[in-house]
């Protein structure tokens, strides 16, 4: 048996096991968060959430859940997009009532288009995420 071998096999073993560890552990911190909680993506929305204290991360996973056809998602980049409730035409659009979106590190925006929805009603939420 050649001993040098057995142990270059262990340790390739070993390395491939930290490598598979380090990644499980990048996945489990991330978090899947339902924007509004039960309420959803609704109008006012704003005003109930995020919740004093939320901290939110790059990788965390929002959900915008509502009824098909009641709103849409628009990822904005520009906050003043986000303050005057515009959506750029190559802006991303999700209108599924199930959206799931990752966040990015940095200022994350997101508005419904619908008319009146994010300037009248609140639809839209703007989140600030960390490493």
């Amino acid at each position: 048996m050649d001993h040098g071998r057995v142990n270059a096999m262990a340790t390739a073993a070993m390395v491939v096991l930290i490598i598979l560890i380090i990644g499980q552990s990048e996945l489990a911190r991330a978090t899947t968060y339902t924007v509004g909680d039960a309420s959803g993506w609704t109008f006012n929305v704003t005003e109930k959430w995020p919740r004093e204290g939320d901290r939110f991360k790059a990788g965390d996973t929002f959900v915008f859940s509502y009824s098909f056809g009641a709103h849409n998602v628009v990822v904005v980049k520009r906050a003043t997009d986000y303050q005057s409730c515009t959506a750029p035409s190559d802006a991303k659009v999700y209108s599924s009532g199930n959206d799931k979106i990752e966040l990015v590190k940095g200022e994350n925006f997101f508005i419904c288009s619908f008319p009146d929805h994010c300037q009248k009603f609140g639809v839209k939420i703007a989140v600030n995420a960390t490493n």
